[in-house]
């Protein structure tokens, strides 16, 4: 039997357990009597993380659930794979539905043909929709879920006691979720979700991708004012909500003002 290496009590994040980086981070709820997975990763991590798993001494019938932070491939090109493995669910908010039952390559990132990079993304039913409010019941165990968009539209997060499972939200560094209009990214919404987490009480944030850290305002406050100029960038094109320097060359041309190249 594999000695479980708890990241905070009922939690088990799959890197830490092996003892290497695996890719997205995944994370284990140990609810007693069942467990359930927050995200799964790429299709070629599966069977080690079931691997783990079960040479951590937990029944695999007892996976309530595999949870979809949102629909980007690197967090559920597995997903159909673990739903035969586990005979589980897997579960998602309504807007990651379409992308992951049909597999759809763009709004996944599986293609991204200038960078000539391609990976299958599998289909995959989605059985349970999670919703704004909603209560992820494990054993003994509430995970409240959030409805957080802006990197994608289905980006989900989870409350379970002083713990903040972010997705891809927020990252230690300040860092933020791929910005991207092919993909569904919304940065007026990405600024409410991230105010949101920088105004709970979590303790520690436990994010989709790097280290887990102690949740602070600083870290998040910085990401909302870079996000912030962001919309009023034209190198975020359709991501931004306006261009003011265009505003204002267009008043000049319609005034007749020629550029001064004197200042």
């Amino acid at each position: 039997m594999l000695a479980r290496k708890y990241l905070f009590p009922h939690v088990i994040e799959m890197n830490y357990q092996a003892g290497r980086r695996l890719g997205v981070n995944v994370y284990l709820i140990d609810g007693g009597t069942e467990f359930a997975l927050i995200d799964i990763g790429y299709l070629d991590g599966v069977d080690e993380i079931v691997e783990l798993i079960r040479q951590m001494d937990f029944n695999l019938s007892t996976c309530k659930m595999v949870i979809a932070t949102h629909a980007d491939a690197d967090h559920v090109q597995g997903a159909a794979h673990v739903r035969k493995l586990l005979k589980t669910k897997i579960a998602a908010h309504p807007k990651s539905v379409e992308p992951m039952e049909t597999g759809d390559e763009i709004l996944t990132f599986s293609t991204i043909k200038a960078q000539n990079f391609h990976i299958p993304m599998p289909r995959c039913k989605v059985d349970v929709k999670l919703n704004e409010g909603d209560v992820i019941q494990v054993g003994n165990l509430g995970l409240q879920v959030w409805h957080t968009p802006g990197h994608t539209s289905g980006q989900l997060s989870f409350k379970l006691g002083n713990l903040l499972f972010s997705g891809d939200n927020i990252f230690k560094d300040s860092c933020v979720g791929v910005i991207d209009a092919h993909h569904g990214s919304n940065i007026p919404e990405f600024l409410e979700s991230l105010k949101r987490i920088k105004g709970d009480d979590a303790e520690f944030l436990l994010p989709s991708h790097g280290p887990v850290f102690r949740r602070d305002p600083r870290v998040l406050q910085k990401a909302i004012d870079r996000l912030t100029q962001y919309q009023y960038m034209a190198d975020f094109g359709t991501c931004a909500v306006s261009w003011p320097l265009l505003d204002e060359w267009e008043k000049d041309v319609s005034a007749g003002k020629m550029p001064d190249f004197r200042r």
